[in-house]
């Protein structure tokens, strides 16, 4: 049966509510762009001003790094022990425990509390990034979060978790509930806010997809990163019209404040939007509630659609259960490279320190703010011509041409710098380069996580985004190390990076080309019987 006008109706709403998601998402990564410098300012310039001050705030760094290694640590001790009998899963988490922890102590917790080049550049890159680490925790509990209290529920917790990120990252000293100092303060809000985009990025697409029309379901999904897209947009001329005019001492004590406060406006939109919108089908008949389930089924697909829908959905959920590799490795590790690619391009550099860059080519702050908002109307731009192509041209054939197009823009960029022409030429490389990662792996990459996984090992993706958001860190953390490295620059004047990016797009190519299945068209119980075959 075809969908109907009023199921469809329905259908966009919902996805319009939970891309909301998205759009915090996109919000929360992309207000921290026109904040580096500001930050860097008030935060990392008194360091350096009282050794002291320094002293006692590299202490808390390490405390607070310590403290999310542990985090992050157990999150994947958990996603070991899914993977593996507990014999192996114990042997291989010692192994790394002893091995990293050894590395950590002696290359980290050791190191005098003196600041130096590399430790200042760490500081900064971890005060950018450190929302980062939330959501690598948000992601690694998606799945617990989606299988206890659903989708939905799960989303509305993220709301609340955006709305204290926004009010305790402005005002870190008034809201220091913490034993440390401001800057303590500040990166603890934003993990909190990481916390809610690392839930969002996994059940918003997850809510999405298992609502969806198969026959529109990547348009669907790839909604979700129109969203991601338009709330960087939207940020950026939010941060564009804060700093418009203002002084750099304003910006620098002020204006940066207003950058994360205004996360609030869309954080509550989010939250009270969530109460109107159903539980997913395949949430209700996990948990029982099939009458539930079939009432969302009907009125999204129409009666006989939703009847043959519920079979297939009791199905998949009736088979033997067992660990995470009755599939194989072959889905996990295409889910997992799939993540650390899309990162690994190097996206997120540009995205949160576009200003930045921008100001290294000699643009001044309202120059480079309006560079920035051009960024994010190519972004957008072409996020939109994913979306009207996906699910004609296939999955496979956008990331291909993506790949092929980043590893030569990123590449030209890199030798733009290197040779210091700069200026048009370097813009113009920068925004092919957004122009290809939009049509393609920004997109793409949540189309082909939210479809490739079988049901019975969906929570295979919670471990996807987790190391989707880790590969961010580990990019967003590196880039100032790299950037602002006396030697590296003396050598290679900021094009070094931008090298290493280019060829991580061209290994992306092949990956794609050689190990990833076209899924377009197929129902998620399709993909179950693929895998099946594979194994």
């Amino acid at each position: 049966m075809a969908t109907t006008h009023t199921s469809k109706t329905s259908v966009y709403l919902i996805t319009i509510v939970a891309s909301l998601g998205g759009l915090l998402f996109g919000y929360d990564t992309a207000v921290i762009s026109g904040a580096v410098g500001a930050l860097e300012n008030f935060f990392i310039t008194s360091l350096e001003n009282s050794p002291s001050f320094a002293e006692d705030t590299i202490f808390q760094f390490k405390i607070t790094i310590s403290l999310c290694v542990l985090a992050i640590g157990l999150l994947f001790a958990d996603f070991i022990l899914k993977f593996f009998q507990k014999n192996k899963a114990y042997t291989i988490i010692a192994a790394i425990l002893i091995f990293g922890g050894a590395v950590f102590y002696f290359q980290f917790l050791t190191l005098p509390n003196i600041l130096t080049e590399n430790l200042r550049n760490s500081i900064l890159g971890f005060m950018v990034s450190s929302a980062l680490v939330g959501c690598i925790i948000g992601a690694s509990l998606g799945d617990n979060v989606a299988n206890s209290i659903g989708r939905r529920n799960g989303l509305i917790i993220a709301a609340l978790l955006f709305l204290i990120s926004a009010l305790g990252s402005s005002y870190p000293e008034v809201m220091n509930i913490f034993p440390g100092n401001d800057l303590t303060a500040f990166i603890i809000y934003r993990i909190i806010g990481g916390i809610g985009v690392g839930l969002a990025s996994m059940l918003a697409p997850m809510y999405i997809a298992e609502m969806a029309p198969a026959n529109i379901r990547g348009q669907l999904v790839s909604f979700n990163q129109f969203a991601i897209v338009t709330g960087m947009l939207v940020v950026y001329f939010v941060n564009y019209f804060i700093v418009s005019g203002q002084t750099e001492l304003w910006i620098n004590e002020t204006g940066w404040r207003y950058m994360f406060l205004s996360e609030a406006i869309p954080a509550l939109l989010f939250l009270l939007f969530l109460f109107f919108v159903p539980k997913t089908p395949r949430f209700q008949t996990m948990k029982g509630n099939e009458e539930d389930a079939m009432k969302v089924l009907t009125k999204l697909n129409g009666p006989e659609t939703a009847t043959r829908i519920l079979s297939d959905i009791k199905a998949s959920f009736s088979r033997t259960k067992s660990h995470w590799l009755s599939f194989g490795w072959g889905v996990v590790i295409i889910g997992i490279l799939l993540s650390i690619f899309q990162q690994f391009v190097g996206i997120n550099v540009v995205l949160y320190y576009a200003p930045e860059i921008f100001r290294g080519m000699g643009m001044e702050t309202d120059a480079s703010m309006l560079q920035t908002i051009i960024v994010g109307a190519i972004n957008m731009l072409f996020t939109v011509l994913a979306i009207m192509t996906v699910d004609k041209f296939g999955r496979k054939k956008l990331m291909m041409i993506g790949s092929a197009v980043m590893a030569v823009a990123m590449i030209g960029l890199g030798f733009a710098l290197y040779t210091e022409t700069e200026g048009l030429p370097a813009l113009l490389l920068m925004l092919l380069y957004i122009a290809a990662f939009a049509m393609s792996w920004g997109p793409v990459t949540w189309v082909l996580l939210s479809e490739i996984f079988p049901n019975k090992i969906r929570g295979v993706m919670a471990v996807a985004v987790a190391i989707q958001w880790l590969a961010n860190l580990i990019v967003s953390w590196t880039f100032p190390m790299m950037n602002n490295n006396s030697a590296l620059v003396e050598h290679f004047n900021h094009g070094f990076s931008y090298w290493i990016y280019g060829v991580m797009a061209f290994l992306s190519l092949l990956f794609i080309w050689k190990f990833v299945p076209e899924t377009k068209g197929r129902t998620l119980e399709d993909m179950e019987e693929l895998w099946m075959k594979k194994k």
